[in-house]
């Protein structure tokens, strides 16, 4: 049996799944790295949300930023 909740219907009427917040982090990331694939980026763009994959880059940005500091801090010596 279908779950109706987790499917959305795009412009052209076909429907497409929610993405998890597995395939987001995915994304995202992969994304970051500069290693996304074509197929993913279309998923991306028909599935997705919008807001999603902006706070989800600001996120990880963030983290990602913090741990740079973090590296730093701990391998130079004050």
């Amino acid at each position: 049996m279908e779950n109706l909740m987790s499917q959305t219907t795009d412009d052209s009427g076909e429907k497409s799944e929610k993405m998890g917040l597995r395939e987001i982090l995915s994304s995202v990331f992969a994304a970051a790295l500069g290693v996304q694939s074509s197929k993913n980026r279309e998923r991306d763009f028909k599935s997705g949300s919008f807001g999603v994959f902006i706070i989800a880059g600001l996120l990880f940005t963030a983290l990602f930023i913090g741990g740079v500091i973090t590296v730093v801090q701990l391998v130079v010596p004050d």
